[in-house]
């Protein structure tokens, strides 16, 4: 009869990959793509891998339980991308706090009702840390206990989702069988449609080809998007495979790939040079004053918001994050799920080097004078 997965957050930037590797997964019936609303590109793409398998677009809020319920119905894997991803503080704490946690909660608790045996949660390498710029983190593995200590809103709201599905393994389902999950915390995703990076990107086009600097300090393994797409798929394989998947059950998973390891700065000049886009060579504040600055601004926020509701341009969490030596290995995933990386650093490079140009030439073409 095959099976059928359900993709939350299915329009965004790993969702559609996951969804274009899913329709060449054997003896699948069915792609259910979850999302609040799908842009345009997402719905002319999907539209094309219907004709490869049976792709259903659902739009839902992540909050609508009687949408979850109908969602998940004859559904035999959940793999659940969506949430608020806010390192900036951009966005309000409740607003987070409720798709991120409580929108996990309500799935998983729509896969017991509707007896979906396997889940799969995108968490995010940031339960994990950096806690302190000064902390080296090399190399790093599952084994370490590792855990985010800042009261940010996003890393918070992932700790707290990611303790509730491994919690939720091995949960009765309403059919007598039983619920088994595991999370994946992918590095900084990067590579074509990445949102941080064409933010990046754009800033630069408006501001004469200077990179806006976002970590000059920090050593981090980038991993491409494509690779955390397949790190999820062969999840789901390993957790389909009864010979495997008591190994996997309840288990998180650290997922990087080849790309070497740099700075988020180096990263963005890497993928962005060869149009003339460059760092800015400037004299920085050092790090510490830089953290004590956060610190002080972060003072004048909680100080201002009885009658205010300032948002600081940096605070000691978004510099601790953005300028540490904090990198993990996937020999775990190797081990448990037969994880390699389906496309090397060479490839991610160049595919996302050819999508910073598409962005280079949009730009080009809203400069143009207009004919009459």
């Amino acid at each position: 009869m095959g099976w059928s997965c359900l993709v939350t957050g299915a329009g965004g930037f790993l969702g559609r990959r996951i969804v274009r590797l899913l329709v060449e997964e054997k003896e699948l019936k069915e792609i259910r793509a979850l999302d609040k609303t799908f842009r345009p590109e997402s719905r002319e793409e999907f539209s094309k891998l219907q004709k490869k398998t049976k792709l259903t677009m659902l739009e839902g809020d992540i909050l609508d339980e009687s949408c979850l319920k109908t969602a998940c119905q004859d559904v035999t894997v959940v793999i659940h991308t969506a949430s608020i991803v806010d390192v900036f503080g951009v966005i309000h704490r409740e607003s987070i706090m409720n798709v991120n946690v409580k929108g996990t909660q309500l799935l998983l608790e729509a896969c017991v009702h509707a007896s979906v045996p396997v889940f799969i949660y995108t968490s995010t390498l940031e339960v994990a840390g950096p806690n302190s710029y000064k902390e080296v983190i090399q190399n790093g593995h599952e084994d370490q206990p590792l855990e985010n200590m800042w009261s940010a809103p996003y890393p918070n709201s992932k700790q707290l989702a990611e303790k509730a599905v491994l919690a939720a393994n091995g949960w009765t389902l309403k059919n007598g069988g039983t619920l088994y999950t595991c999370a994946l915390r992918p590095m900084y995703i990067y590579g074509e449609g990445g949102p941080f990076l064409s933010a990046t990107v754009n800033e630069a086009l408006h501001n004469m080809g200077v990179l806006p600097s976002v970590g000059k300090f920090s050593t981090v393994n980038p991993v491409y998007v494509g690779n955390v797409a397949w790190a999820h798929i062969l999840a789901l394989r390993a957790l389909r495979d009864p010979r495997k998947a008591p190994s996997v059950r309840g288990q998180f998973y650290y997922i990087s790939d080849d790309t070497p390891h740099q700075s988020y700065d180096g990263l963005n000049y890497t993928l962005s040079k060869e149009f003339g886009l460059y760092l800015n060579s400037s004299w920085s504040l050092p790090l510490f004053l830089m953290y004590w600055i956060g610190f002080l601004l972060e003072v004048v926020s909680f100080l201002l918001s009885p009658i205010y509701t300032y948002r600081p341009p940096f605070n000691r969490h978004t510099v601790t994050l953005s300028n540490s030596t904090f990198t993990f290995s996937y020999k775990k995933a190797q081990r448990d799920l037969a994880y390699k990386p389906l496309y090397s650093w060479e490839e991610a490079r160049q595919k996302t080097v050819e999508w910073v140009g598409s962005l280079v030439d949009r730009h080009k073409e809203t400069l143009k004078p207009k004919t009459q």
